[in-house]
């Protein structure tokens, strides 16, 4: 079956950097796009980054822009986040998505995507 693992969460200062990871698994990933969301204590889900399937194409939140960058290696069936200059408003739980290939490279829609992953938690301090 499909799995999207994530990993690479953890606990750092504000200023700091993490790297995210979500290692696919069960389907074939190089006609997926990807996506990252993220959901914060007591508010709803929202979208981060996506990447196209051959990783040509990124859209980024207003939010992360100038500061996280996507990418994807489909000779190891993964896909990172780069996450720096972290502030405490970007703590939440991060999760992986795939989205079926498109003619529309890459989408915020939440409902486009099939599969997720569990989710990997970042928590930034002040």
């Amino acid at each position: 079956q499909v799995q999207l693992v994530e990993s690479g969460g953890g606990l750092v200062q504000a200023g700091g950097s993490l790297r995210l990871s979500c290692a696919a698994s069960g389907l074939t990933f190089s006609t997926y796009g990807m996506g990252w969301f993220r959901q914060a204590p007591g508010k709803e889900r929202e979208f981060v980054v996506g990447i196209s399937w051959s990783g040509g194409s990124t859209h980024y939140a207003d939010s992360v822009k100038g500061r996280f960058t996507i990418s994807r290696d489909n000779t190891k069936n993964t896909v990172y986040l780069q996450m720096n200059s972290l502030k405490p408003e970007d703590t939440a739980v991060y999760y992986c998505a795939a989205r079926p290939v498109s003619l529309v490279p890459v989408s915020p829609q939440e409902s486009e995507y099939r599969y997720w992953g569990q989710g990997t938690q970042v928590t930034v301090s002040s």
